[in-house]
């Protein structure tokens, strides 16, 4: 979590300088901490092997600040920026569509130096005086803090899991003990999490509190107890302990997973079986006789159900389903064939196609599908047709040395305001697939997005839309646009909408997905990988397709490569 914690700062380092309105500096320092957070290493590796420097976008001045922050985990230079502007003006950079001249603007003209500042300042119509903002512009600015105010203290699903994984898997290994898991809404899977919480049932209870508190990881002791403990990570997180007896580790893993609702839910139907529910079991009322504890599945059992999967424990139907035993067959990882939304170095990923085809074949995938971007999203050094067309030949070649796995060559194609795509159709027939996607405009009204996206998805050779919604978690809502003409398209021309893993995205998320299900549209699973290490993401899409009730066969890159060429020339 290191890469993460060098690549924040210099980012922050980057919004400082362009509140300064410095020029060219915070490119360089965003290009940096770009390649830090998507590289393969571990940067603390690559800094005692005296590897930094080849890092891209790494020169002398950048490398002595990191090399600073790994020594001492922190960054005078940062520190000084910050002293020198009101310190709530960056986080004016949170709130969405509001980007460095505006907020300089906002701090200059009326003195607003926070979000709360702002918030009331078009509450009272008082940005109307500044040029260019209107009654939209205010409502827009509102509507931004509201949602950044419920994202606020949430982590990413795709941050907090590897933290709480690595923990899990030390105290299971180094530490000895069989029974551990991460619990709370991190176990459900859901896209934001808000506290990582570790369960270990043992009954040695103060050697499962040292082990934990030993992790290596573990740069602050905040507490420690024979069964709650609580430490500060070297990335900056907090991780909670709770050890409880051997015997009642499956009440108290149902407990503490929940959610709430489905909690109550239980607790209901086991107070009309004459039996209370709690964290020690599952206990009749009457005689205080342990009905279950050891295991989730005892308790379900004994309530007259069958165990569902944490994922869709939200009350949501998933109690009367499993009453009934009609609980669905959810979609897993191992079902996944392939990943069909891949950037290479040859735009703005960090690794070649070949590297990232024989990570992908260890993987046991059968295709991993290449989609560089299209020409106009400069920023992301879209290709051009020619370069598009060496992807192709570096894909054959690489299929043939491979083989029988396979490189298929699609593309990330820009959906322009009107509905069309950035590459003419005679060059898309040369792919295996085509993505669509919009990456600009997002705040169309909503029957013109719709159109847009209804038009981009009636071209004969789109097969996916990607990141269906736009959002980017805890920074900017989904662009608006109705799902029921939106899905409706999908399923008579034949697309599937992605189900995008990259961890601010998220996209479709499990709500979605659930709507696409009752919809009959397929979905596709995908990494959006710009590095190796993303490849690894795959399982918090499949996570989003299992909250939303998605079974293999709606799943895309569930199919083996032949069925799925079949499916695309179909």
């Amino acid at each position: 979590m290191l890469n993460q914690k060098v690549a924040m700062m210099l980012n922050e380092i980057a919004d400082l300088l362009e509140l300064k309105e410095e020029r060219f500096k915070p490119q360089a320092y965003r290009r940096a901490a770009h390649s830090i957070e998507t590289m393969d290493k571990d940067i603390q590796y690559e800094y005692e092997h005296g590897r930094l420097r080849e890092i891209p976008g790494v020169g002398e001045a950048i490398e002595g600040k990191i090399v600073e922050i790994l020594k001492t985990g922190s960054l005078r230079y940062l520190e000084d920026l910050k002293a020198e502007l009101p310190a709530g003006l960056v986080q004016l950079m949170d709130v969405p569509e509001i980007g460095p001249k505006t907020v300089m603007r906002l701090y200059k003209e009326l003195k607003i130096t926070n979000v709360q500042d702002l918030k009331q300042a078009a509450e009272q119509h008082r940005l109307h005086h500044m040029k260019g903002f209107g009654e939209k512009t205010e409502e827009n600015i509102l509507k931004g803090i509201r949602y950044l105010e419920e994202s606020r203290g949430r982590m990413l699903l795709g941050y907090a899991h590897p933290i709480a994984a690595g923990m899990v898997n030390y105290l299971k290994g180094k530490g000895g003990f069989e029974l551990v898991d991460y619990a709370g809404s991190l176990r459900r899977m859901r896209e934001t999490i808000g506290d990582i919480d570790i369960l270990v049932g043992s009954d040695e209870p103060e050697r499962a509190s040292d082990s934990f508190v030993s992790y290596p990881e573990v740069e602050t002791i905040l507490a420690k107890g024979p069964t709650r403990s609580a430490v500060r990570l070297r990335s900056g997180t907090q991780v909670d302990l709770r050890v409880v007896s051997r015997s009642s580790y499956g009440a108290a893993l149902l407990y503490f997973t929940g959610s709430k609702e489905h909690n109550i839910a239980l607790r209901t139907i086991a107070l009309d079986r004459g039996m209370k529910l709690n964290e020690y079991g599952l206990i009749k009322k009457d005689t205080g006789e342990v009905v279950a504890a050891a295991t989730e599945e005892d308790i379900y059992r004994a309530l007259g159900m069958t165990i569902m999967p944490p994922e869709i424990r939200e009350n949501h139907g998933e109690i009367q389903a499993s009453q009934l035993g009609q609980l669905p067959k959810l979609v897993s990882l191992s079902d996944i064939k392939g990943d069909l939304h891949v950037h290479t170095y040859a735009t703005d990923g960090a690794s070649t196609m070949e590297e990232l085809a024989r990570v992908a074949m260890a993987k046991g995938y059968e295709y991993l599908g290449i989609s560089d971007h299209s020409s106009s999203l400069r920023v992301a050094n879209g290709l051009d047709a020619d370069g598009l067309r060496k992807n192709i030949a570096e894909a054959k070649r690489l299929s043939e040395q491979l083989a029988p796995f396979r490189v298929l060559i699609g593309t990330e194609v820009e959906i322009d305001e009107k509905g069309g795509l950035d590459y003419p159709n005679e060059l898309l027939a040369e792919l295996d697939y085509v993505i669509a996607a919009v990456h600009s405009r997002f705040k169309m009204e909503e029957a013109e997005m719709t159109e847009r996206l209804v038009t981009a998805m009636s071209n004969e050779h789109v097969t996916i839309l990607a990141h269906p919604t736009g959002r980017i978690l805890g920074r900017r809502e989904g662009y608006l646009f109705s799902n029921e003409k939106v899905f409706q398209a999908a399923k008579d021309h034949k697309i599937c909408m992605e189900v995008n893993a990259y961890p601010d995205r998220m996209d479709l998320g499990d709500r979605m997905c659930r709507f696409a299900k009752e919809a009959g549209v397929m979905l596709s699973t995908n990494t959006d990988s710009h590095s190796i290490d993303h490849l690894n993401n795959m399982r918090y899409a499949v996570a989003m397709a299992r909250r939303g009730w998605v079974g293999p066969e709606q799943v895309l890159n569930t199919k083996g490569l032949r069925a799925f060429l079949e499916w695309t020339s179909s």
